[in-house]
């Protein structure tokens, strides 16, 4: 049975890409090399073997003279530096246009529709701004009206967030819907809708990730997923990927709390020890044996880089290699292995937005010799790569 995993670190970039200022990012940034040298070097006996201390001069993070991976650097060739961007390019779509951004707040009109369609009596906000220090500086009001708190990031985001306490998860959602369908029709090529919900937690207010929901565009066209799953194919969404996609290519799905949930979903499915009846979508018929296995973890991005946390960045990263001590050993000769990221979120530079960013790629099969790949054009080497496996 051919199977492929990929597992994205969420942000783990590894230098400036040659445009970033076009992005305002700074040439610095350098998300894992900052992230080690900030933490005086990374304990990441699993990932050095494989070979990614071999890209570039990671402190802490050895070489070696046998690889178990292939190994190189991706640069990207859509116009973004956000989570949906990265990911679909992976599978084979590259965008011929950014998604809008909203420096400035939403349109009035787009607003007052919201208002008026959800009924919500009025928003807070509109204005980008970072997840933690927003709900913190409007909190207070938000309790008072029961206004929801809208706002965006650097990245083309219509982020909604709110106390479940005082207004339920379940209108999150709906709320969320609504704005995604009046984005749709108004074309204004927003990539993500946010579900953000939070609790006052002893005084302080504190996001929710687990109940956290992303509203994606539906892929303008198939991507690897779609082809996997019209072969009869199963494609087993970990985290965020469900999202990602829209649901599009999809055969089965499980959200996760966090990266440790995460990786042991994913070990799990390794092993064939995940109960698929449980999470697989109805109606899906997956005659063939081949499989994706497509696992995003997301800490290292939401906690940490938008956070400029770049202890509990290290952390996370020594997390997954902890993890890579039980998930090597059980792939087989017909598992490829492939971790990368989709963007920077370097914690260490000016900023709490993504950075514009290179990633690395290690490519993993037990029976398969390790070498340097070099630079490659395009996150569609993952697609490529995966077909030329699976196929």
């Amino acid at each position: 049975m051919k199977r492929a995993i990929i597992v994205v670190i969420d942000s783990m970039g590894i230098g400036a890409m040659d445009d970033c200022k076009d992005f305002n990012d700074i040439p610095e940034c350098n998300t894992l090399k900052h992230v080690c040298e900030f933490n005086n070097g990374l304990k990441v006996p699993n990932l050095s073997k494989l070979g990614l201390g071999n890209i570039q001069d990671f402190l802490g993070i050895e070489k070696t003279e046998k690889p178990l991976a292939q190994y190189g650097t991706m640069i990207e060739k859509s116009k973004g530096k956000d989570t949906t961007t990265g990911h679909w390019e992976f599978t084979g779509l590259v965008l011929d246009k950014p998604f809008a951004t909203f420096p400035e707040g939403f349109p009035s009109e787009l607003i007052e529709k919201f208002i008026k369609e959800t009924n919500c009596g009025g928003i807070l906000a509109n204005k980008p701004a970072s997840g933690t220090a927003i709900i913190e500086e409007l909190n207070e009001e938000h309790h008072k009206t029961k206004f929801p708190i809208v706002y965006t990031s650097a990245d083309s985001v219509f982020q909604i967030a709110l106390d479940t306490d005082l207004i339920p998860l379940e209108t999150l959602y709906e709320w969320c819907e609504i704005a995604r369908r009046i984005l749709d029709e108004g074309n204004y090529n927003v990539s993500r809708v946010i579900a953000r919900p939070y609790k006052v937690i002893d005084g302080k207010p504190t996001r929710i990730s687990k109940d956290r929901r992303d509203y994606s565009m539906v892929p303008p066209k198939e991507t690897l997923l779609n082809e996997i799953k019209n072969k009869s194919g199963k494609v087993i969404a970990i985290g965020k990927i469900e999202d990602i996609f829209s649901k599009a290519g999809i055969t089965h799905a499980i959200h996760t709390g966090s990266n440790k949930e995460g990786l042991e979903l994913t070990l799990k499915a390794i092993k064939n020890e995940l109960e698929l009846d449980k999470i697989a979508y109805p109606n899906i018929k997956c005659h063939n044996d081949f499989s994706l296995i497509f696992t995003n973890l997301v800490d290292t991005d939401m906690l940490y880089g938008h956070r400029n946390n770049a202890k509990g960045y290290g952390d996370a990263i020594e997390e997954i290699d902890r993890y890579l001590t039980e998930i090597l050993p059980a792939l087989n000769d017909d598992d490829l292995l492939i971790i990368t990221a989709d963007h920077g979120c370097d914690p260490c530079v000016p900023g709490t937005d993504h950075t514009r960013e290179k990633v690395p790629v290690l490519i993993y099969n037990r029976k398969t010799n390790g070498k340097n790949l070099g630079t490659l054009v395009g996150f569609d080497h993952v697609a490529k790569f995966v077909k030329e496996w699976i196929f």
